[in-house]
């Protein structure tokens, strides 16, 4: 108690300066308008700025959880749409749901390896053959066409991508209804050919290219790219097309793998076309 009575006495002075400094200063802030909104703003900003770092921290970690979500979503809503279905009764004139049959399931993934800068490109994708990848199925992104799966293992697969020698992906010119397949020079990963176009079909810069479905690798309709410029081949009656893809593929990181319910059927069929004799 002797203690405590010699610390008053000996810092009375400093004590009684700092409450009347802490009585000022309220009094201040709290009766002038230009303190007390100086001091709200500040006060206003160093919350926001907390709150926003915040906010930064959650969505960080968030974020896989989110780019899985909505990965879910666009399959739900991909789904829906005609190219995924395939009609059992076409004598029918009134759309009726019961009168399609599912023809593409959809499976998310994400890359988690890939390559541009060579001849022959290929993406790792993050599900194998636990998830039901095969080799064969396509690989597409919101924005286009990836590839076709090249192998797969337990719980990875490998994506030849179109950035390749051999893709041999058959597409569609959409505005002229020019067909061909898609090859890539191995020059630029923004730029893509389209091979088989004959001259004397129209076609027009900036047309949209997208998959023909013929396969039964990728349903019909998925985007592919852009017209940029096309010629005629010497020599040849044909178009030598040069299109840009409408992916990134430096930075492609979610896709969709297709899986077609009825390709075995398809296959089937196609196998028992005759195939032409030499004379």
């Amino acid at each position: 108690m002797h203690n405590l009575i010699a610390f008053f006495r000996r810092f009375r002075i400093f004590m009684l300066f700092a409450l009347l400094q802490i009585y000022a200063l309220s009094n201040y802030f709290t009766n002038l308008n230009f303190p007390k909104s100086q001091w709200n703003t500040s006060a206003s900003a160093i919350s926001a700025s907390v709150l926003g770092l915040r906010n930064s921290i959650a969505k960080h970690w968030n974020l896989n959880d989110n780019n899985i979500a909505l990965q879910e979503e666009n399959i739900r809503l991909r789904k829906k749409i005609p190219n995924s279905f395939i009609r059992l009764n076409n004598r029918m004139v009134k759309i009726d749901d019961t009168l399609y049959q599912q023809q593409y399931d959809y499976i998310p993934a994400i890359v988690i390896n890939s390559d541009c800068n060579k001849r022959n490109n290929f993406f790792t994708i993050n599900v194998g053959s636990a998830q039901g990848i095969k080799r064969g199925m396509g690989v597409f992104s919101d924005k286009g066409i990836v590839g076709v799966i090249h192998n797969t293992s337990t719980h990875f697969a490998v994506v030849k991508s179109v950035l390749t020698e051999n893709v041999n992906i058959d597409v569609i010119i959409e505005s002229s209804g020019a067909f061909g397949l898609l090859k890539w020079d191995g020059k630029d990963p923004r730029k893509g050919q389209i091979n088989g176009i004959s001259n004397d079909m129209k076609i027009k810069k900036g047309s949209k290219i997208v998959t023909r479905g013929g396969s039964g690798i990728f349903p019909r309709g998925l985007l592919l790219g852009y017209i940029e410029s096309f010629k005629g081949i010497e020599g040849k009656p044909l178009w030598e097309v040069t299109f840009r893809y409408s992916e990134n593929y430096r930075s492609i990181q979610n896709v969709y793998i297709v899986k077609n319910l009825l390709q075995a059927e398809q296959d089937k069929i196609e196998e028992e076309i005759p195939e032409d004799k030499e004379e």
